[in-house]
């Protein structure tokens, strides 16, 4: 037996953050990153609705990047002392993620960290409080899925969290939020959204359900990602829905080996870390030429359903060069080496971050089996830039 799970309500399009007023509870905790909601005015709207619905607000805000297990469990901390009925988290992928871990620990004190990293083992949530997630750039697409990366950094590790209880309840796709991103921030998540869609697709628990989120994903991706980077907000509107089906698609089909290896390397070496759409964006390629050896069918597939045709060897090669145009074109380096990671540090590190991508959960997944071994040689070609052959 299969699940598919997506939030109970969806609003979408532009002023739908005005749902907030609606929404029935006595308290909400706002849980926000480094200041750019702010910035743009988001926040005031956001506590304007809130009181219009007669809800006491509180902030946790300064959400890093790649959020830590030390800022989860100070915003639980937070929230058992402000005891809010409603959670709502806004802005990118970091606070999103942040607030889904720390609602575990805000209803469940003495649960530690290490029994929830187990994929599909969080105790049962709602008891004290339910969750609203308002994503402000166009990728992870957290705000429909049963995940959320947390990082330690002092092991240096990205753990992916999942379960179906931390979908979020409420999702408001607005994209007024999306138009202030970056242009690097808008190439980095856009093949973020890529990623989900084509990994989703392919991979072993794909389902009639999953395949038609993430084959519209994909075309929309391809046809507005380059107009959006550009800054053209008709084209950025869409991308901000495209980012949300690749998220219903891959949230319930899971992912693969992109993911595992961007998971294990983006706090790996010291010459900074790796943003995780960047790094998705970088081992797409070589993951498509690796997994095509044992699956072409799906994603020739993928290639035909845009614009592409011919036998399946041809069609897989016309989609790797397609990504790789879309990379120079969105200025993401073709190999860890161009990223400017340091070559005796990728030595040394390689084997043991080959080990730990190939435990990491979304390996199970993947389309083609991978061993240790062909995981440090598969990393080794994205380093120098060689190709997979193997």
């Amino acid at each position: 037996m299969m699940r598919f799970t997506l939030p109970r309500d969806m609003y979408y399009g532009k002023g739908s953050l005005e749902q907030l007023k609606n929404i029935k509870g006595k308290k909400a905790i706002i849980v926000l990153g480094g200041g750019s909601m702010k910035k743009f005015g988001f926040v005031d709207k956001v506590l304007g609705y809130l009181k219009e619905a007669g809800i006491e607000a509180k902030l946790f805000e300064n959400v890093e990047p790649d959020p830590s297990v030390e800022t989860v469990m100070k915003g639980a901390a937070v929230m058992r002392e402000f005891e809010p009925d409603w959670i709502i988290s806004m802005g990118g992928g970091s606070p999103i993620d942040a607030a889904k871990a720390m609602w575990v620990f805000y209803e469940y004190p003495d649960t530690t960290f290490e029994e929830i990293i187990q994929p599909f083992s969080f105790p049962t949530l709602r008891q004290k409080a339910k969750f609203i997630a308002i994503p402000s750039t166009s990728g992870t697409a957290t705000e429909v899925t049963a995940f959320s990366v947390i990082t330690d950094y002092g092991k240096g590790v990205k753990y992916p969290l999942a379960d179906f209880n931390i979908t979020p309840d409420i999702a408001i796709v607005d994209p007024e939020l999306a138009e202030t991103m970056p242009a690097k921030l808008t190439a980095h998540t856009g093949m973020d959204a890529l990623t989900h869609a084509i990994e989703a697709y392919v991979s072993t628990m794909n389902s009639p359900f999953t395949d038609p989120l993430a084959i519209k994903a994909i075309q929309m991706v391809f046809e507005y990602l380059p107009d959006s980077y550009n800054g053209n907000m008709e084209a950025r509107e869409q991308m901000h829905y495209a980012q949300c089906l690749a998220g219903q698609a891959f949230s319930n089909a899971l992912l693969g080996i992109v993911h595992s290896m961007a998971h294990k390397t983006g706090a790996a070496f010291s010459t900074g870390h790796i943003p995780h759409g960047c790094a998705n964006a970088i081992y797409l390629p070589y993951v498509i030429k690796f997994n095509g050896k044992n699956e072409k069918k799906r994603y020739a597939d993928i290639a035909r359903n845009v614009g592409f045709t011919g036998n399946n060897d041809e069609c897989v090669k016309a989609l790797c060069k397609k990504i790789d145009d879309y990379n120079v074109n969105l200025n993401i380096p073709k190999s860890l080496k161009e990223f400017g990671v340091l070559e005796e540090e990728f030595k040394e590190k390689v084997g043991k971050i080959a080990e730990l991508a190939v435990g990491d959960a979304c390996t199970g997944s993947n389309p083609r089996p991978i061993t240790p071994a062909e995981m440090e040689r598969l990393l080794t070609c994205t380093y120098y830039g060689t190709e997979v052959d193997f």
